[in-house]
């Protein structure tokens, strides 16, 4: 006798059950970080799906390096935030330093977003680099990428401190995804 095929799962939405909103503040006062001097940056950005509409029951963790390019040096850069009713994001954090990569590589200042949604079978991971950034040019993931499609990755200015790098999940102008 053959067992029937079970239905397939997409992750969540169960966001709730694990959403500190806390933890989109990497700065907040008591925190891992609290007196960690650097530049203060507002990353933000909206996530919409291939028809376009906002994701808005969307998880998003950050990773990211300290202001001197470590990952281990005093600074946690680890920050979850639920997607609002715009499918909105926002994380205060520090800009991260430029990181060592293989050999005599460097990679430009970046930060890794993972995006856990409503109808992905598993989580999707992309990055955050800052437009303007000299080492851009020199960084050896993003220059693995198609330059048509580099601009999906480069977070662009939005005001003294803040950054903008909103996500396409899929169809026209869908973000670079990394296969990790």
């Amino acid at each position: 006798m053959s067992t029937p095929a079970t239905a397939s799962q997409t992750a969540g939405p169960y966001w709730h059950m694990i959403d500190f909103p806390e933890w989109a503040d990497l700065l907040r006062a008591g925190g891992p970080n609290d007196g960690v001097q650097g530049d203060r940056i507002t990353l933000t950005g909206r996530i919409t799906d291939g028809d376009g509409a906002p994701c808005v029951d969307a998880m998003v963790e950050i990773w990211q390096a300290g202001p001197d390019g470590a990952y281990d040096a005093g600074f946690f850069g680890f920050g979850r935030c639920a997607t609002d009713t715009d499918g909105e994001f926002r994380f205060t954090t520090l800009k991260p330093g430029a990181v060592p990569g293989l050999g005599n590589a460097t990679q430009a200042p970046h930060i890794l977003v993972t995006i856990f949604a409503r109808g992905l079978m598993q989580h999707v991971v992309t990055r955050a680099y800052f437009a303007g950034e000299k080492l851009n040019d020199q960084d050896p993931v993003l220059n693995l990428v198609d330059p048509a499609r580099r601009g999906t990755l480069i977070a662009q200015p939005a005001g003294a401190g803040a950054w903008r790098l909103d996500i396409r999940l899929q169809g026209e102008g869908e973000t670079v995804f990394l296969d990790i």
